[in-house]
């Protein structure tokens, strides 16, 4: 499997799960239906999990452009490769929205709440302001990029080619997937943690291509972008800083 082939299906698997569960609990009608914040984050921790484990050994598992980005910035990833990988998060993050409103197409139909099926694609804040939502975004990314770095560790070596693979792998699976499970409960509560442009706009672009009524909230849609490159230059300067 291609380096690009593994970014767009371990993307489309994590939007899959991740905005799978937000849709089995917001939606009308379904089980899990109201079942709340420590389902979905803990639901979005194993959906990276999953995409990580599936793209890991072909990929490295960016599944984000700010993994990808703070990988470049620390020298640690070819800059020519950024583009092909961000291109392949973004179609497999649309592919994962459409899978999720297709497995939930009733109940979409069922719901009035237009904000509720929105969150099903993409993200918002419990409070909107401007500057507290890109902080809040900033640092629940910082946290997660310089994590990675970490639990990458020594394996981070410069790739220079299509061939070569470097990220997490599927040994850094597990303790990813757990971050995102700390900054889900302790830091997602503000504005959702996009802390992944991809995760945010694919879905956000899908939502409004496909018959579902209500705004895609596009005036929100630049903060989970500038918010996750803040955090993620300030993750890669400091771990320069510090290595």
């Amino acid at each position: 499997m291609t380096p690009f082939t593994a970014e767009i299906l371990g993307t489309m698997v994590m939007i899959l799960l991740g905005n799978g569960v937000v849709a089995n609990v917001s939606l009308k009608g379904t089980n899990g239906n109201n079942s709340g914040w420590i389902v979905i984050t803990t639901a979005w921790a194993f959906a990276v999990f999953a995409g990580v484990t599936i793209a890991g050994p072909s990929s490295g598992a960016h599944l984000n452009p700010i993994v990808t980005l703070g990988l470049a910035l620390i020298g640690k990833f070819s800059w020519n490769l950024v583009p092909v990988y961000i291109i392949a998060q973004m179609i497999g993050a649309m592919l994962g929205a459409l899978l999720v409103w297709l497995s939930h197409k009733d109940h979409f139909a069922a719901t009035d709440d237009e904000g509720a099926k929105l969150s099903c694609f993409s993200t918002g804040p419990a409070i909107k302001n401007n500057f507290s939502n890109i902080m809040s975004e900033a640092i629940a990314t910082f946290v997660l990029i310089f994590s990675i770095f970490y639990i990458a560790g020594p394996s981070l070596t410069l790739a220079t080619d299509t061939s070569a693979t470097i990220g997490l792998g599927t040994v850094g699976a597990l303790p990813v997937a757990i971050v995102v499970w700390a900054i889900g409960l302790s830091l997602g509560g503000t504005t959702g943690y996009a802390i992944n442009p991809a995760r945010d706009l694919g879905p956000r672009i899908m939502h409004s291509l496909l018959p579902i009524k209500g705004s895609s909230n596009w005036s929100y849609a630049w903060i989970p972008i500038l918010g996750p490159i803040i955090g993620s230059s300030l993750a890669a300067g400091l771990y320069l800083l510090l290595n």
